[in-house]
């Protein structure tokens, strides 16, 4: 089977909802360890490496790289710091997990974007959601889109002797003025920051949210043009702005307009054949919601070189049509199966049953292929429109707990109900504050099995299966 990307990329809230505190504290130690065979125990705190006060897991994987680090260990047990020594054998881990990656909080954004999400929340949101991060560091360890905007030219050196990359940065224009109007008074900060790392060689990946009528058309070409001589930009995502109900800047964008959306895949082309013809790559890249609302089909996978913009939507629906391809071909009778143990569990009922695959308005065209190629009508798709955001919102990642259980059939009885494990944060938390355990409960007392699982072919045979089994 070949290798596909990993669909806890789409989840939009993936942050725990706890408090924060600030300092290196250890979450667990692995046992036989060099951590472990110096004491160092779950809930201690990691105040200094070899001299150095760490600031983020950055620091402590640069400092503590070699055969031996000497730490300063702080214990709230009895509020002693202590120092200790580790040593390791070549290859081997000194066995600790943080808390966090970030031990002295997260930098927040400076900026004014039009077109930002966090502006277009309920007013109830909980907290975690309303944090603006545009933190570098979150760049490079989980792949978030920074502007560059509150870079320091310290940050700026430590990426580049560290080797931070490759950073994903939100371009969205290069035009003064432009980006001025769409990002605030410190737009042109992220564009020296952004000259000096390309001029360094760390590869970025650029990120555009296209805003119809503020930085499409020529400007969107001043942008492609800038990028396309700059190699140091391994690939640039156009994502099309997203709005909900309660945005007081936009009621409108390409979801609503299929010839909009058709010109913006017209525009890239030549951009792309050059990029193919010269570099062997793609390089330019529009999401997959951009496929959808112009009504075209995804590309073939080589299309999208390796998916290094997959966590920004970009090829989840060629991913998800291959490996939905790839479980069929290679799993066949335990596919036979699953059917069988579907249309026996639907024999328990007087109305038969069958599987709901739960999924957003953008991806049910695409998981019902997977359901039609093996299910012999046991199994559907079962699209949650997003009336909490309301707008355009229509993806996967972003269902909650509300539309769900006012969606789903209040009569579940011999259904398998098969939830999207990203629609949960870490917690297991929906957007709308609702917990797993209460919603798998509802669907129980409604007579339904419910299944929760990754949005992958794979991962929901997988799930189907042992629930069943």
């Amino acid at each position: 089977m070949s290798e596909h990307p990993d669909y806890n990329a789409q989840r939009a809230d993936y942050g725990s909802a706890q408090g924060e505190t600030l300092g290196a504290w250890v979450a667990s130690v692995a046992e036989g360890s060099p951590a472990w065979a110096a004491g160092i125990e779950p809930g201690m705190r990691i105040d200094e490496v070899n001299g150095i006060v760490p600031h983020d897991v950055i620091d402590w994987r640069w400092y503590a790289d070699g055969g031996a680090c000497d730490l300063v260990v702080f214990d709230p047990r009895d509020q002693t710091e202590n120092e200790c020594t580790l040593e390791r054998e070549p290859g081997e881990d000194w066995g600790i997990d943080f808390t966090d990656v970030l031990f002295d909080g997260i930098r927040t954004c400076v900026n004014a974007c039009k077109f930002c999400f966090m502006r277009m929340l309920p007013d109830d949101a909980r907290a975690s959601l309303t944090l603006r991060d545009d933190d570098y560091r979150l760049s490079f360890l989980q792949g978030n889109f920074v502007t560059l905007t509150n870079v320091t030219d310290e940050d700026v050196d430590r990426i580049i002797e560290m080797g931070l990359e490759p950073m994903n940065v939100s371009l969205h224009a290069v035009s003064p003025e432009v980006r001025r109007h769409l990002i605030g008074p410190h737009a042109q900060r992220g564009m020296e920051v952004l000259e000096r790392l390309c001029e360094a060689g760390i590869e970025v990946h650029g990120q555009v949210v296209l805003c119809a009528g503020l930085n499409d058309g020529e400007e969107l070409r001043r942008t492609l043009d800038w990028v396309e001589a700059r190699p140091q930009i391994t690939s640039i995502a156009l994502v099309p702005m997203g709005y909900t109900k309660y945005s007081k800047e936009f009621s409108r964008s390409y979801s609503e307009d299929p010839e909009a959306s058709r010109a913006v895949v017209r525009l890239l082309e030549p951009y792309q054949e050059r990029a193919r013809r010269e570099l062997g790559i793609t390089r330019f890249q529009v999401s997959d919601e951009f496929y959808v609302d112009a009504d075209l089909p995804v590309p073939a996978a080589e299309h999208y070189d390796g998916y290094p913009q997959f966590y920004d939507g970009i090829g989840m629906l060629r991913s998800f049509l291959d490996e939905a391809r790839d479980v069929c071909e290679a799993e066949g009778e335990r596919l036979a199966d699953l059917r069988d143990a579907l249309e026996t569990l639907g024999r328990r009922t007087d109305r038969g049953g069958e599987t709901l695959i739960v999924c957003g308005e953008a991806a049910a065209s695409t998981i019902q292929v997977f359901c039609e190629a093996w299910s012999g009508g046991r199994a559907r798709v079962w699209p949650i429109r997003n009336d909490y955001y309301g707008g355009d919102v229509n993806v996967t990642g972003l269902i909650v707990s509300c539309d769900l259980l006012a969606q789903l059939p209040q009569d579940l009885s011999g259904d398998v109900v098969v939830l999207p494990s990203v629609m949960f944060n870490f917690d297991r938390v929906t957007l709308d504050g609702d917990t797993q355990d209460h919603i798998l409960e509802v669907i129980r007392e409604r007579g339904g099995l419910p299944v929760v699982c990754e949005p992958s072919p794979g991962k929901m045979a997988d799930a189907l299966a042992e629930a069943l089994s």
